[in-house]
């Protein structure tokens, strides 16, 4: 894979990985009562979104195509989510589920940042700003638990 493969590649997992969580909040959102917990998961929703739109600039900047998440895997996620609310929707198990996505999230960020030497600047500062909002969000999570 040449240099060019190799951020797009990266780039693409970042945008992927936003849209995962925007996803996930999009999905849970119909399901919190709490109303803390809503605002929380509203304003995790506007940061993503705010961070999606500067990935998609610098994408359409350096003429990398989006690629968009599986339709399976959000099929999945929708699915998983539903499931585990059906019966308990209750702000701790919202949290829960919260946490253990962002901590995925946070796991690969991170293992991307380690692995990858030769990432653009550009890239590895979407990267950090990402892990550095999933990082907040779950700190912010805990006080839900």
């Amino acid at each position: 894979m040449d240099n060019k493969e190799y951020n797009a590649k990266a780039i693409n997992d970042t945008y992927k990985n936003a849209h995962i969580a925007l996803q996930s909040i999009s999905d849970l959102l119909p399901s919190v009562d709490d109303i803390d917990l809503k605002k929380e998961l509203s304003d995790e929703y506007d940061g993503y979104e705010k961070l999606i739109g500067e990935i998609s600039s610098y994408m359409a900047q350096n003429g990398i195509e989006p690629k968009d998440v599986n339709p399976m895997k959000k099929a999945m996620l929708f699915s998983s989510i539903k499931m585990k609310t059906m019966f308990n929707n209750s702000k701790n198990q919202i949290a829960d589920m919260m946490i253990k996505g962002t901590v995925m999230g946070i796991t690969e960020l991170t293992a991307m940042i380690n692995e990858k030497s030769n990432l653009d600047d550009g890239i590895k500062e979407l990267i950090q700003k990402l892990l550095n909002l999933e990082e907040e969000y779950l700190e912010r999570l805990k006080k839900f638990l």
